[in-house]
């Protein structure tokens, strides 16, 4: 610990990352302090985005599988959801919820972390000051400072988010019932997640985003297939369309689009992203800045450029979103911080989409390798077609292969359906090696399964390879057997017609 100062190093902020930056660095011996107001610890993820979003979602799946079985009631999904739903959702999320921040609080007591309870500003590069209600704040020092605080959701500054029909993706879940109709601005991983759990939950709702697809990075024909499924649900798309402003109009908020459509509805969720919740660190005084975004820029470590001081997690100018990635970056930062090797964190990175159905997928997709001019044949495995899917009633799901017909690599994996966000790790584990596709080929999973599908897959894509690699031996002996027929006609002295 450098002289005078209180830690060897400071976190501001204990979600996914900055907590195991402090339990990596306080396992290295390091006395480490965690800065978090005192009803977050655990960060946005616990508290209001990642673990209620998907115990939401769980709810949901369980309404519609009772549903199923009981297809005598005539109470609409929304009018049970409001009767019983709501409220077991919230009981059974504050039972998670508090689990979760038990299980953080107790690494971080276990580690021998110290707790600095308020909001932290910067008062000069080693000194961070923690307001918390008294007059006069709290100030700390540190050799290494981790920023890890997160991110607050992104709105317009022409929308009146005071409005209680006008939602972000924090107050969404504070929400008591089902809104007849919704109207979910931007369509990314929050808007569709959202966007299709109250679709089944009987919402009439309407999809809106600038962009011409819904989920711009995912591959394509699975795009396809997630937006037949919400059609099918009863989702509206209004897609290349900018929105200009939301107004009132008696018990209906009404989003207005530059192209002149009117879109009323009872709520507007506004899920177009979200902001580095840099704004009150006063990253000046530590001689930094932070983007539009509220991003901070970042080497592969996590380092700012004030060296002594890191930006992990959502703030951090590379970041993925997610909070998978965001646990190994907070890791990285504190070996580095610590004076340990370190290894860069991979590009391979699986996403999850924890939508109604379920998206998974790692590597590249066919539009990524066909602009890259790299060779591929894909394969498909779908869930209609595999006993385990006919047998839970989970039909609708299809696992791609993408696979190099060079090496038989497998390229990308991208699955849409039950259980995709784990079935993809996989994927995950074979990518890139030469013959992955031939393992998975001779490689024996248990039945039923959706796992198989990784084996139907693979087995069409090389069914695939086997028609292409014929073909192009038709055409070497066609064209061997045309050498042969020219050499022999110049042999005689006379020319095959058309020559």
């Amino acid at each position: 610990m450098g002289e005078n100062h209180d830690f060897d190093l400071l976190v501001i902020g204990s979600g996914p990352s900055g907590q195991k930056a402090a339990v990596q660095a306080a396992k290295l011996g390091r006395k480490v302090a965690v800065i978090e107001r005192k009803e977050r610890v655990g960060g946005v993820s616990i508290h209001t985005g990642t673990i209620p979003s998907k115990t939401l979602r769980e709810s949901v799946l369980e309404l519609r599988k009772r549903r199923a079985i009981d297809v005598s009631t005539s109470v609409s999904p929304s009018e049970e959801w409001d009767s019983v739903g709501a409220a077991y959702l919230r009981d059974r999320a504050a039972r998670v919820v508090a689990a979760e921040t038990a299980v953080v609080r107790e690494q971080l007591r276990r580690n021998r972390i110290a707790m600095l309870y308020g909001e932290a500003r910067f008062a000069d590069p080693h000194r961070v000051e923690v307001l918390d209600g008294h007059e006069t704040p709290h100030s700390y020092t540190a050799d290494e400072i981790v920023i890890a605080v997160g991110t607050t959701p992104a709105t317009p500054d022409n929308v009146d988010m005071n409005d209680p029909g006008v939602l972000d993706s924090d107050g969404i879940l504070e929400n008591a019932g089902v809104p007849k109709t919704l109207t979910v601005v931007g369509a990314g991983v929050i808007g569709v997640e959202y966007a299709s759990m109250f679709a089944v939950l009987g919402a009439r709702v309407t999809l809106v985003d600038q962009r011409p697809r819904i989920l711009a990075f995912a591959d394509a024909e699975i795009v396809e297939a997630m937006s037949y499924l919400l059609r099918r649900s009863g989702v509206t798309f209004r897609l290349g369309e900018e929105v200009t402003g939301v107004e009132r109009h008696g018990e209906h908020v009404v989003t207005m689009l530059k192209s002149g459509k009117k879109i009323p509805a009872d709520t507007v969720l506004f899920a177009s992203g979200r902001q580095g919740a840099t704004g009150g660190l006063e990253l000046k005084h530590a001689g930094l800045k932070a983007d539009k975004r509220g991003r901070i820029e970042t080497d592969a470590r996590g380092r700012t450029s004030v060296k002594h001081i890191y930006a992990v997690g959502d703030v951090g100018a590379g970041s993925h979103g997610l909070a998978a990635t965001a646990f190994e970056q907070g890791r990285q930062a504190a070996l580095a911080a610590s004076g340990q090797e370190t290894e860069i964190m991979p590009d391979l990175v699986p996403t999850g989409v924890y939508a109604i159905p379920e998206l998974g997928m790692v590597g590249r997709t066919e539009e990524q390798l066909t602009e890259a001019s790299v060779p591929y044949v894909t394969g498909v495995a779908r869930w209609d077609e595999l006993a385990r899917g006919l047998i839970s009633g989970d039909e609708d799901g299809m696992l791609k292969l993408i696979v190099s017909p060079e090496d038989r690599s497998v390229l990308g994996v991208h699955i849409i359906g039950t259980g995709a966000a784990d079935l993809v790790h996989v994927g995950q584990a074979l990518m890139g090696r030469p013959g992955s596709v031939d393992f998975l080929v001779a490689a024996v999973f248990n039945y039923p399964t959706f796992a198989e599908s990784y084996k139907v897959a693979a087995l069409d894509v090389l069914n695939r390879m086997r028609v292409l690699g014929h073909l192009e031996n038709e055409a070497k002996g066609s064209d061997a057997a045309s050498a042969e027929a020219k050499a022999k006609a110049k042999d005689s002295g006379a020319e095959p017609v058309g020559a």
